[in-house]
């Protein structure tokens, strides 16, 4: 298979699931003309072009959503600032690019490539956070204290300038000692110390929400590997610490922006992800490892013990991550009230108030976040009924969950493809699956998923099992599997 093929697999996908794969020659139109856009300036929009901004993401990212910097204060806290891309001031509300993002939701992430949210005139250009280029920006201020938790918080609009683009692997790397630093910290003032503040910073965002259960996790994704445009394999993609120490900084802010909005008297869109349906699997996995869990959901009890086994387990932590990561389930938009302040849990990060919104160039919700955001900040009424929040987190919710499925089904094609000529062959697997449905495994090399069509009896997630390749068929991405 070629990667036109693939492609094309990609684009059948989303269209059967409801997903745009391309966009209307209005949209586009609508893109290229936002080259025309003056800048907007006005007294409300501080000017924060002097300070050392820089970004961390995937080499290859060029749709930058966020820059952060932080500054140590006397007493031991540190303001940290995150600059979310205004991409609200580029997309109008109703237009085609608006219309297209609606639709989507969201950026689809497939083995055939990126199908973006918006057209790239906007996503990898004009509302990119590119290195060197000045940008408008909505920046969430936090101040963060030793013990990690955010005393204090405002949200307002700035002009940034991204003075470093880092990459997750370049800055991980480094911090671990394995490599030298990246270049840009040779001809950036002060960069070394922002990266090192941040890496103290991070660490300390990230011990509270674990003192409160938030779930210490190492699961890996599939990362497809091509050579010269063909397909060659499917690896991991690993978590580290620069992941890591983004992730830290954006649930931060995230809550912020959740607050922010409740403090305005707001509706806003919450992420979400409810207390397991499947508890007593995850009951029953601590069991097999000599731990008793509660009988009802308990995230710092949950968290304890995946603590110690990534201690007593390593090599093995990313499985046992992975089995609870399935049974924990998927997370879901929902709209909050305008006088809603709690009950609107995320159960995986432990932590109430919780709002997507530093990723506005990928997702809708954080689009519709930004311009509640901005509404709130010059004084003007929410541009969102409750009802029609309530609209969009539903459809919000089916979208990512039908462009997963894009995802995964692109993904099993791509890995059928590398599997075709080792049929028989027997692999280690673990099992990710087991519902009505059918019953699912995932092997290593390749990293991928599949079908157990015989011997499945008995089998659910998280137990390992040896399996032996039956079928593949690339075309309609299936690859079956019976137990050994």
């Amino acid at each position: 298979m070629n990667p036109i093929n693939l492609h094309q697999i990609a684009v059948e996908a989303m269209r059967s699931r409801g997903l745009l794969p391309a966009f209307a020659p209005q949209a586009l139109q609508e893109a290229e003309d936002a080259r025309q856009a003056r800048p907007e300036r006005n007294n409300a929009i501080l000017d924060l072009r002097h300070l050392t901004w820089f970004s961390i993401d995937n080499d290859d990212t060029r749709d930058l959503d966020q820059l952060s910097v932080a500054e140590a204060l006397p007493d031991g806290a540190t303001r940290l600032l995150v600059a979310v891309a205004d991409v609200d001031t580029l997309v109008r509300p109703g237009g085609a690019v608006d219309g297209h993002a609606a639709v989507n939701t969201t950026a689809v992430y497939t083995a055939a490539g990126v199908f973006p949210m918006l057209p790239e005139a906007l996503s990898t250009d004009l509302t990119s956070l590119h290195e060197g280029l000045e940008r408008l920006t909505v920046v969430v201020e936090m101040q963060v204290e030793t013990d990690g938790t955010v005393s204090a918080s405002s949200v307002y609009r700035a002009t940034v300038l991204n003075r470093a683009k880092l990459t997750y692997d370049g800055v991980s790397a480094w911090l671990d000692g394995e490599a030298p630093p990246p270049p840009q910290i040779a001809s950036v003032d002060g960069l070394e110390d922002q990266l090192r503040l941040h890496d103290a910073l991070a660490g300390q965002l990230r011990q509270w929400r674990q003192t409160r259960g938030a779930l210490n996790v190492n699961t890996v994704s599939a990362r497809p590997v091509f050579e010269d445009g063909q397909l060659v394999d499917l690896r991991p993609d690993n978590k580290n610490r620069a992941k890591d120490l983004i992730a830290d900084l954006m649930i931060a802010a995230n809550g912020a922006t959740a607050r922010f909005l409740v403090d305005k008297g707001f509706p806003s869109l919450r992420r979400l992800l409810q207390a397991p349906r499947r508890w007593d699997r995850i009951v029953a996995l601590a069991a097999s490892h000599g731990v008793q869990l509660p009988a009802t959901p308990d995230s710092p009890a949950l968290d304890r013990f995946l603590s110690a086994r990534r201690l007593a387990d390593p090599a093995g932590f990313a499985d046992l991550s992975l089995a609870v990561v399935k049974l924990l389930g998927s997370g879901e938009y929902a709209a909050a009230p305008a006088a809603a302040t709690t009950g609107l849990g995320h159960f995986g990060l432990a932590v109430n108030d919780y709002a997507h919104s530093t990723a506005p160039n990928r997702r809708f919700p954080d689009l519709v976040t930004q311009r509640l955001l901005k509404a709130a900040i010059a004084g003007e009424a929410p541009p969102y009924s409750a009802g029609q929040l309530t609209e969009i987190a539903q459809h919000c919710t089916l979208q990512e969950d039908n462009a997963s499925k894009v995802e995964r089904q692109v993904l099993k094609a791509a890995g059928a493809w590398l599997l075709h000529g080792r049929i028989g062959e027997v692999f280690d697997a673990l099992v990710t699956g087991a519902a009505a449905k059918g019953t699912f495994v995932r092997i290593s090399r390749p990293m991928l998923e599949g079908r157990v069509v015989r011997g499945f009896e008995g089998l659910d997630v998280g137990d390992t099992a040896r399996v032996r390749l039956l079928a593949v068929d690339a075309e309609k991405s299936f690859i079956d599997f019976e137990r050994v």
